[in-house]
């Protein structure tokens, strides 16, 4: 069995963000040369997600208003957490809505997805360096 980790660092400019991975984790995947397995893929911070689903810009902008719905980012005083002088209350709860991690078959040396599934890195409190870990296993 083997075992392969890799680190991928995402540093989005702006607040919040929806960026297509699926290239660096097939890549992670080609340089850990399992053909037969599992990877896991999630974000190492409160306040990103990785998850699953199509790439398609209205699905995105469906998301941002949903999240926005349930979460808004203002008034941030309306976050008991904001009280700590940040300002990512909301951030935390969006994340918690979209989820920390996903976990794909690998099948023959590929990612074992369905029609349209692609990887997501979803920022909600960017504009700083955070990471997404990468683990494969398998033989």
């Amino acid at each position: 069995m083997k075992s392969y980790r890799k680190e991928l660092v995402f540093n989005v400019p702006v607040r919040r963000a929806f960026i297509n991975i699926t290239r660096e984790i097939e890549e992670a995947l080609e340089e850990s040369g399992v053909k037969e397995g599992l990877l896991l893929c999630n974000a190492m911070h409160i306040t990103a997600s990785v998850f699953i689903n199509d790439d398609e810009s209205g699905l995105h902008q469906d998301y941002e208003k949903w999240l926005e719905k349930l979460a808004p980012h203002e008034p941030v005083s309306a976050y008991m957490h904001n009280r700590t002088g940040e300002d990512n209350g909301d951030a935390h709860l969006k994340r918690q809505i979209m989820g920390r991690e996903v976990v794909i078959a690998i099948t023959k040396g590929r990612l074992d997805f369905g029609p349209w599934e692609q990887v997501f890195y979803g920022e909600f409190d960017g504009r700083r360096a955070k990471r997404v870990l990468v683990k494969i296993i398998g033989e």
